[in-house]
């Protein structure tokens, strides 16, 4: 069974985020003045008097506004609503009760969840206000007068979700789940692929590039096994990045390719391979993940024969560092061939934490120095003694040799290219650390 869920509800800067990032101890919701900052619902694991919960802080809800994203925000907080065991329901006590806080009190209450009501910005000490005394007319019991931003009766707000948390507290085990990061440049589909999996309009989608600002988590399971989908704000160009805002979605974006077991590179087939992919790219090869490239809208590329294939070398002509990374021709908009991913996911993240016992390791070893001999430097040879592996998640092997000077970096690929045709590891970047070892 999973955690029960927390969902932090309210119309546009009240708090909300503030008191997510205060519960959960950590900047993972976007905190600005702006309104509408928080879009799409964030989530966080966190855990209070020895209750591990779910806590998700969606977009401001403004119930009658015609605004697209508005809008899609609204439906956003309705899933949250419905996902959630205890909904909190903040409010900003300076504002008193609005029309917008009435209509969503209205919505809470035909959900017939508990409702703990927040007054925040409630940023003196002492008596309590006049003002929260209006806002029993909301008819969802004794409101909790707190200042998120000065973390003022925060603990009381945490024991009433204690109080109303659901009595079964099973969690998930999560040996199995693989963690899959969506990453790219803004716009090109990611979460269409998102919604195109999960079956449901999980995150926002339109035609604004820049719209998804947060790193969101979706788990799903299926046939082919269990995975939390992170959809990531679009990367865009530093130049680009002119807003905080902007500068914390493309952090947070980093952070996901951090947290991933499997990154999903998505590109747009009428683009191709842009300067900007070859960044992001970058970051997951450094970060040591699998990758997959997913080329996407390929439904509306004009095709002949032989188009994927030389597709397929364009591809991997911008981007040869990771040609180890299998490529996928898909559309999100169709579903065409977004099936075929959970077999190569699977795979990949079954590579990226392959494990090769030393006496394999050096039988390989030694074939490939029986084929192409060490290189020599004044005539002295390179000689190597023996290679074990060290980690997975990237696999990374240690080779011991009489002089790492002499160790050439084409030499390194070559053993590299050699380890990858005995045991694979598609998908995977391998890295290879080289140490002297004093010969007796």
């Amino acid at each position: 069974m999973a955690k029960p869920t927390v969902a932090i509800v309210g119309r546009p800067n009240v708090g909300k985020s503030t008191l997510f990032n205060y519960i959960v101890g950590k900047r993972i919701s976007i905190v600005a003045d702006t309104p509408g900052v928080t879009r799409d619902r964030v989530y966080a694991e966190t855990n209070w008097r020895g209750r591990s919960f779910t806590l998700v802080d969606t977009g401001g809800i403004e119930p009658k506004s015609n605004d697209v994203i508005l809008s899609q925000m609204r439906e956003q907080a309705n899933l949250a609503i419905e996902m959630a065991d205890v909904i909190v329901f903040v409010t900003n006590i300076k504002d008193g009760v609005t029309a917008a806080d009435s209509d969503i009190a209205l919505m809470l209450k035909k959900s017939k969840k508990p409702v703990i009501l927040v007054c925040n910005k409630a940023d003196n000490y002492g008596k309590t206000p006049d003002e929260i005394y209006e806002f029993y007319n909301l008819g969802l019991g004794d409101p909790y007068r707190v200042s998120a931003a000065n973390a003022i009766g925060i603990g009381d707000v945490l024991d009433a979700i204690y109080e109303k948390l659901p009595t079964s507290d099973g969690t998930e085990n999560e040996e199995d789940v693989i963690k899959v990061a969506i990453i790219g440049k803004p716009n090109v589909g990611k979460s269409s692929l998102v919604n195109k999996i999960l079956g449901e309009n999980r995150v926002i989608v339109s035609n604004i590039a820049g719209t998804t600002r947060d790193a969101i988590d979706s788990e799903f399971e299926n046939e082919f096994g269990k995975y939390v989908f992170i959809d990531t704000a679009g990367i865009r160009r530093k130049n680009k990045v002119s807003e905080d805002l902007e500068k914390y979605s493309v952090l947070r974006s980093l952070l996901a390719v951090e947290r991933a077991d499997v990154c999903l590179l998505m590109i747009d087939a009428n683009e191709g391979v842009t300067e900007q992919d070859t960044k992001i790219a970058g970051e997951a090869h450094e970060a040591g993940k699998g990758i997959i490239i997913v080329v996407n809208k390929w439904d509306e590329y004009e095709k002949e024969n032989g188009t994927m294939e030389q597709y397929k070398k364009d591809v991997y002509n911008k981007l040869a560092y990771i040609s180890y990374a299998p490529i996928l021709f898909i559309s999100a908009k169709t579903g065409q061939r977004v099936n075929k991913l959970f077999e190569l996911i699977n795979s990949v993240a079954s590579q990226n934490s392959l494990r090769v016992s030393t006496s394999i390791l050096n039988q390989v070893l030694n074939e490939a120095i029986a084929i192409v001999q060490p290189p020599t430097d004044k005539g002295k040879r390179l000689r190597i003694f023996y290679m074990t592996q060290a980690s997975t998640k990237p696999p990374t092997f240690v080779v011991f040799v009489n002089d790492k000077d002499l160790f050439h970096f084409s030499y390194e690929r070559y053993l590299i290219n050699q380890i990858r045709k005995e045991f694979g590891l598609v998908g995977t970047p391998v890295r290879m650390i080289v140490r002297e070892k004093v010969e007796k």
